[in-house]
Parts: C-alpha cells; sequence; structure tokens
C-alpha cells in the first residue's frame, strides 16, 4: 500500500533549522531501522545557526561529527560544544581529493560506517564532496541544491573549491542512484536521501523529483517573444545577494530591432546584420580572451 508521495512533508518544523528540516528529518528517523544515535554535518557554521544537527544532539541525545573550515565560526563552535563529550569538533575543509574527503575526516573519530544521518551544505560542492567518499554509507542524507535551477535540468559547478554555484536537484537525484540511495522529500534548498533498501519502508507512490518538489519560490524564468524581446518571470531576484534581475539588461536585441524578423524594414534588415556580425565578433574575442 502506497502513501501520498510528498507526506513527509506534513512533518516540517523548525528548531533550529531553516525550512522545516528538523520535523522531516525526526520523521525519517523514525521510519530507519537499527538506529545508532550518530550524526554528521560540515559547513555546521556555529553549530547553532540554521543547523540541520543540533535539535538532534540537544533533544535526540546523538553523538555527533561537526566539522567547520572557518576559523572564527569553528570557534563559535567548539565553545558551544565544549562540554558534551559525544560531540567531536573538527575544524578542516571537506575536499573531493584523496586526501581530504570524508572518509579522511571521519577516519579519526569513533563514528559507525553506516552512521545515521550525513547533512551536507557548503554552498558549492556539496556533490562532488558527496561523490568523493565510499567508506562511511550513511542511513540517511541530506544535501543542498541550487533552488533557482528548474527541477528537470542537469547542472553540477566546476570541482573548483573557489567556485559556488550548486548542483540541480536533478543531478543530485542521478548521483544519489549512482550511490545507491533514493531521494523521499524536498524541501526549498534541501533533499533527503535514504539507502535503497530502506526506501521502501516509505511507502512512497513516487520519488520522482518533479513529483517531491514542491516549491519553486526561487526559480527565475527566462523566456523570449516573437521579437526578440526577452522577459523574465519569477524570483527575478539573486537571491543570496538580494538584487533584483533587471530585465532591461539582458536584452540581446537593441530596442528598434525588437520585432518579428518578417516584419523588419529593408534598413532594420541591414541593421540586423551588422548587429548579428558584431555579436559574433565579441564571442570570439571572449574566446581568445579566456572569458
Amino acid at each position: 500500500m502506497s502513501r501520498d508521495s510528498t507526506w513527509l512533508l506534513e512533518h516540517k518544523r523548525d528548531v533550529y533549522s531553516q525550512t522545516g528540516e528538523d520535523g522531516v528529518i525526526e520523521k525519517i528517523l523514525e521510519g530507519l531501522p537499527q538506529n545508532d544515535n550518530w550524526c554528521v554535518e560540515f559547513g555546521a557554521w556555529d553549530g547553532m545557526f540554521l543547523t540541520n544537527t543540533r535539535h538532534l544532539i540537544e533533544s535526540k541525545g546523538f553523538s555527533s561529527v561537526l566539522i567547520e573550515a572557518n576559523e572564527e565560526r569553528f570557534g563559535k563552535l567548539q565553545s558551544n560544544y565544549s562540554q558534551r563529550d559525544n560531540v567531536f569538533t573538527i575544524n578542516k575543509f571537506v575536499g573531493f581529493r584523496e586526501d581530504d574527503n570524508l572518509d579522511v575526516i571521519l577516519g579519526s573519530t569513533p563514528i559507525p560506517l553506516d552512521f545515521d544521518f550525513l547533512s551536507i551544505d557548503i554552498d558549492g560542492n556539496d556533490y562532488h564532496v558527496w561523490k568523493a567518499f565510499s567508506k562511511y554509507q550513511p542511513k540517511m542524507v541530506v544535501v543542498e541544491f541550487n533552488p533557482t535551477i528548474p527541477t528537470h535540468i542537469d547542472f553540477v559547478q566546476p570541482e573548483d573549491p573557489s567556485v559556488n554555484q550548486g548542483a540541480s536537484l536533478r543531478s543530485l537525484v542521478e548521483l544519489g542512484k549512482e550511490k545507491g540511495y533514493e531521494l523521499v522529500s524536498v524541501l526549498l534548498f534541501n533533499a533527503f536521501f535514504v539507502k535503497k533498501e530502506y526506501y521502501p519502508l516509505f511507502e512512497l507512490e513516487s520519488n520522482a523529483p518533479e513529483v517531491l518538489r514542491t516549491d519553486f519560490s526561487e526559480i527565475t524564468y527566462l523566456f523570449s517573444g516573437f521579437d526578440g524581446q526577452i522577459h523574465l518571470r519569477g524570483n527575478c531576484k539573486l537571491p543570496w545577494h538580494d538584487i533584483d534581475m533587471d530585465e532591461s539588461q539582458l536584452q540581446p536585441l537593441p530596442r528598434f530591432l525588437r520585432r518579428h524578423p518578417g516584419n523588419y524594414s529593408k534598413f532594420q534588415r541591414k541593421m540586423f546584420s551588422v548587429h548579428k556580425r558584431i555579436v559574433k565578433l565579441r564571442k570570439f574575442i571572449g574566446r581568445i580572451c579566456g572569458r
């Protein structure tokens, strides 16, 4: 017997999380067998601000490994958990090479190989760091995706610590399948996965990302009219910078050429031909300059 695909969203609740993660995480853990009450979070900040593990540590008695690369944030993290013997705080960058991936970092802790819960939130290389480790196989993984990317799009940023672009939900779902995980729920920023052997326990009608994703508020849609005018709809904002997108700054055609080509005058056809040559020249110059 199956249940509504999005039934886990009924349990959204924030104690320390941002968009209901605490309640969904708690409900998923209730459905998993043989809990060992261990969790890991990296990009942990101070262990208090918009965290996906604090509620488990504080209210459920979880042991934890909390990893933060930023020294200032780590100082606060360390201070906040200095009185807890079952919380291991680590000041390291979790990467995707053989010497800095999660397998290496967790190797110095007593955490089980199949610990209960992993939260990945590093605003960029989340896809690559998840892909890079294999020794540890948490029962549940919550990983941040870029919510501005439409659900059907494949996108993964370059494997580069200096880049912060993120990955699409669809790309993370495909990676999850490669690693033996199935999607069970989606919130605004986060995708929830469980090991595939536990997936039947949640009795979902469908776990297609198009079905589980219900919040599209961060997406901006771009489309063109028959006249070449570019239009924006949806969020129309850079959410992390709080800057509105200006439709007037995105127009590839000058105003006097924004009409259907079949309605161009002889002069406009000539000017359009010149404009296209200028566009091609700019692209060529961009390529040779490495832009």
